[in-house]
């Protein structure tokens, strides 16, 4: 049998790791790898908050910003999950971004439209009466000098 070599076995396991789908997946996809790093960084600074001496109970329950590190951690995490098992995110138009859509619509049409403003502006303030204005002053004559 044939001693192998360390680099005969870097190469067996780089033909491995290679074929291995998983890993094949985490070179290729970029925001998978940005997932994992935001996770760790998130995770690394939560752990560095919780160690200052306060105890980790007291640094969960009190500390805002360890919070937010772990959940920002968790989401990082979960994507990073769903993104390995293959799962692609449905990017939903939120309900704040289809309100500001509708309202900018709305104003470009109301803008543009003669006949719409008209309706709208009606609707509003009641229709509106068309009358004539007439003066019933009359210019004061002027005075003569004496």
């Amino acid at each position: 049998m044939a001693r192998s070599t360390k680099a005969g076995k870097a190469r067996q396991a780089a033909v491995a790791a290679g074929s291995n789908p998983y890993v094949r997946r985490v070179v290729e996809d970029e925001e998978l790898r940005k997932n994992v790093v935001q996770a760790f960084e998130a995770a690394r600074h939560a752990y560095h908050r919780m160690s200052n001496g306060k105890g980790p109970v007291k640094a969960l329950t009190d500390d805002r910003k360890v919070q937010r590190d772990l959940r920002s951690a968790a989401d990082s995490l979960r994507q990073a999950s769903e993104q390995f098992r293959g799962k692609r995110r449905r990017r939903r138009l939120g309900l704040g971004k289809l309100l500001v859509v509708g309202v900018v619509g709305a104003g470009l049409a109301i803008a543009l439209s003669e006949d719409l403003r008209k309706k709208v502006l009606d609707q509003l303030f009641g229709a509106e009466e068309e009358f004539e204005y007439t003066s019933q002053t009359t210019p004061a004559a002027e005075k003569t000098a004496t």
